[in-house]
């Protein structure tokens, strides 16, 4: 009779240990993550930070950036079809730029997201790819890292041009009639950052009063 048990109990038995077993290993994995988040956001929070201090020197602004923002709703007119963030940069407690999320769609291996500074008399103190997949050692150039131009980035080329000053239609490349320079033989990825960086450096100023006028960490309204 015994015999006839063995083979259950020896299966509630293994359950009950894998049980266990999952159970400390859910536990063990959560700690960790309890203990590892704080340096995990610590090194996010540094990241970001470089990111914006290439596109706006530190020394311009004395408030804390990365908790005064702003976020937006769809805004596709720039490419943020999810909406987006505005980060403001204030001295001494008056406006001095915005760093505002825009994005390409028609890079030539698709989206390139990138941040515009823009200040507060709408020139533009920098502009940065965040993200693409454009060719290596031929589109890729517009990240200044890839850049082997290293004296010249080509997208130093933005900054100290002022949005107003440029026609909406010269936000483009010099081969097709506008105003900023491309490297030869890809176009694509010039004229998808430059038109990009006009777009979105036009939406920030457009918005100045009132990306600045927004409670920090607040969504504002209408953005078509």
């Amino acid at each position: 009779m015994s015999g006839r048990y063995t083979a259950p109990r020896t299966s509630l038995r293994t359950g009950g240990i894998m049980l266990l077993f999952t159970l400390a290993f859910t536990a063990l994995m959560a700690s960790t993550f309890q203990v590892t988040r704080p340096a995990i956001e610590a090194s996010r929070q540094e990241a970001q930070m470089r990111l914006l201090a290439e596109v706006l020197p530190p020394g311009s602004y004395d408030n804390a950036l990365l908790d005064d923002y702003v976020r937006f709703g769809p805004a596709p007119q720039i490419g943020m079809d999810a909406g987006g963030r505005v980060w403001r940069a204030r001295k001494a407690g008056e406006p001095v730029a915005l760093i505002i999320e825009g994005a390409a769609s028609d890079g030539y291996a698709g989206r390139i997201g990138l941040v515009v500074a823009v200040h507060r008399n709408g020139r533009l103190s920098g502009v940065r790819v965040t993200e693409h997949k454009e060719t290596p050692g031929l589109g890729d150039y517009i990240d200044p890292r890839k850049d082997r131009r290293k004296d010249t980035p080509w997208i130093a080329q933005f900054t100290g041009a002022t949005w107003a000053e440029v026609d909406t239609a010269a936000w483009t490349v010099r081969k097709d009639g506008g105003s900023f320079d491309y490297r030869a033989g890809a176009t694509i990825s010039a004229r998808a950052v430059t038109r990009a960086a006009g777009r979105s450096a036009a939406f920030a100023a457009q918005r100045m009063d009132a990306l600045f006028a927004a409670p920090a960490g607040g969504l504002l309204g209408d953005t078509q």
